[in-house]
């Protein structure tokens, strides 16, 4: 995809001496969160901030909430071509010598962007760096926070542990060197990119938390999974071993991420109600390595399985009630502009 070059619309200061960093959102029917998730870009510390938004052909009101902010950031719409093509498109929009995402559904804490840049700087070596967030509720009311994974590169392939959440920034040299999202996947293309990304340098955390989750039931993570959907973890590691370029030592623990692939397609069928094909892929993890339907990460996917939506329903039942008999709105998570 070839897009004209364009002047980028910075949203605060003329420091040229620090590094442009180019946030994309792509956005698709979130018009009830989309201008928090603006906002929360808006009210970054760091002075070079370029932020594109593209609305991928939503039906709600987003087109609205976008016209709010015309000349303050770049926006788009175009028909609707999915979450991958709507990134990929902005990210060669973008002129950031430092790139990121956020979903129009999330937001950023105000430092996440300075402490990215300094992170990134202080260490060469590193492609990507990602930070600690809170899980918020559709009202922005904390859940609970969450302690993103310190995991090696071999521990993401083998153990299918997708380490950066909200608030990733990585460099565009590494980007150019791993090439566009994937569009052939629909649930889990962040995982596979940044399996691409980290054959280009290390992914390194920021124990703080600089960012938040949303969950809510027109989320993509919450929703129930599409029938053809739990498959998508082993297609990513079968085609990940294809690669010329996989380390040595990674290829020769193939059948443990490939087991560890299938205990995930297991819980997606589970929670598509698919069981036969979830016992089938359970089967098969058992075949691949045997260890794995002993280890505690199988104890939490069978568990978040089970309960992972049902309890989140729960909570915002009994936030809800308690809501109506005060009369009073819910309060907002830090972070919510």
């Amino acid at each position: 995809m070839e897009l004209p070059t364009r002047t980028p619309t910075l949203l605060a200061g003329t420091e040229t001496a620090l590094p442009l960093v180019s946030i994309v959102i792509p956005s698709y029917n979130h018009g009830r969160y989309l201008g928090a998730a603006i906002d929360s870009v808006l009210a970054q510390d760091y002075p070079r901030v370029e932020l594109i938004v593209i609305d991928d052909g939503s039906t709600d009101n987003s087109p609205e909430v976008l016209a709010q902010y015309t000349g303050r950031v770049h926006w788009e719409r175009q028909a609707n071509q999915g979450q991958a093509a709507t990134m990929n498109r902005g990210w060669l929009m973008s002129s950031g010598d430092i790139l990121g995402f956020l979903s129009a559904d999330d937001f950023l804490l105000p430092e996440v962007v300075s402490r990215s840049v300094r992170a990134l700087q202080d260490d060469p070596g590193a492609a990507l760096v990602y930070c600690d967030f809170n899980l918020v509720d559709p009202t922005s009311a904390l859940v609970r926070r969450v302690r993103a994974p310190e995991a090696t590169y071999f521990q993401m392939v083998t153990q299918f542990i997708c380490a950066p959440g909200p608030g990733a920034f990585f460099r565009r040299s590494a980007f150019e060197k791993a090439g566009l999202w994937d569009l052939t996947l629909r649930q889990m293309g962040d995982y596979e990119y940044w399996l691409r990304l980290g054959m280009h340098g290390r992914l390194m955390r920021i124990p703080e938390v600089l960012a938040a989750f949303r969950v809510h039931p027109g989320s993509q993570t919450f929703g129930n999974a599409h029938r053809l959907l739990p498959e998508e973890p082993v297609d990513i590691i079968r085609r990940y071993f294809e690669r010329p370029d996989v380390p040595d030592d990674i290829r020769a623990a193939r059948n443990q991420a490939l087991s560890t692939a299938y205990l995930i397609s297991a819980q997606l069928h589970f929670r598509a109600g698919s069981y036969r094909r979830g016992l089938g892929a359970l089967r098969r993890a058992f075949e691949l390595k045997p260890g794995n339907l002993f280890s505690l990460r199988f104890t939490r996917i069978a568990f978040n399985a089970a309960f992972n939506r049902l309890g989140h329903r729960i909570l915002w039942s009994v936030r809800g009630a308690a809501s109506r008999s005060t009369g009073k709105g819910l309060g907002r998570g830090s972070g919510q502009k």
